[in-house]
């Protein structure tokens, strides 16, 4: 076949224009983007990746384990009790207030109707023992911000003249009152949490002791 040179020279400049955008495309296809080398336990960078391999990320943060929710502090039972106060000291300082009062309350109201001089010069050591111990023990509850129970009615002094046993009823129920005392005193002394109240109850116990012994011996 016969081709003519101006054909001829068409044909290899047609070839020579489309030659570098062959090349260009082949260079993009043989050049592959390196994946980035990370070490174990560590996170790749960012800008280590190409930007054909940034679509992987959204992916890899999927997989990952997520970070621990943070700890919250709920609120515990019995918000309304004021804070830094033992239930048990609360109800000791509720229970000794409230047997103390009541004792003081007895004598003083038992003077007038015992017939037994030696009765009546214990119902006053019991006036001036627990008003003195109930001083202190509302004092300490102060200072810390505890509660106290509320004053209670008192009841009208006895009128007239007392019965024939009313010694001895008055005796024993001093006696049933200090023994209950003296078990309170003493579980606080040996297991109260706060040591300003178990200090006292350990101070305040002998007391009671002595109370209570002199009792019975004064029981007929």
């Amino acid at each position: 076949m016969n081709i003519s040179r101006p054909a001829i020279a068409i044909v290899v400049l047609a070839a020579v224009a489309t030659a570098p955008a062959l090349a260009a495309s082949l260079s993009f296809q043989a050049e592959a983007q390196p994946f980035p080398v990370v070490a174990p336990g560590t996170a790749p960078q960012i800008e280590d990746w190409s930007a054909g391999s940034a679509t992987l990320v959204p992916l890899m943060a999927a997989d990952s384990p997520a970070a621990p929710a943070a700890q919250v502090d709920t609120p515990t039972a019995g918000a309304s009790q004021p804070a830094g106060k033992p239930l048990d000291d609360v109800s000791f300082v509720r229970r000794a207030t409230e047997s103390g009062r009541k004792e003081v309350a007895a004598a003083r109201d038992a003077m007038p109707q015992l017939k037994r001089p030696e009765l009546r010069r214990m119902a006053e050591i019991l006036v001036q023992d627990h008003t003195s111990a109930n001083a202190k023990l509302s004092k300490i509850a102060e200072s810390k911000g505890w509660p106290l129970p509320g004053p209670q009615i008192s009841a009208p002094p006895p009128t007239g003249t007392a019965s024939s046993d009313f010694d001895d009823r008055w005796t024993a129920e001093m006696i049933a009152g200090h023994e209950r005392s003296v078990a309170l005193y003493r579980a606080q002394a040996q297991d109260g949490e706060d040591q300003d109240l178990r200090k006292f109850a350990r101070d305040a116990l002998p007391t009671i002791e002595h109370h209570l012994e002199e009792l019975k011996t004064l029981q007929k």
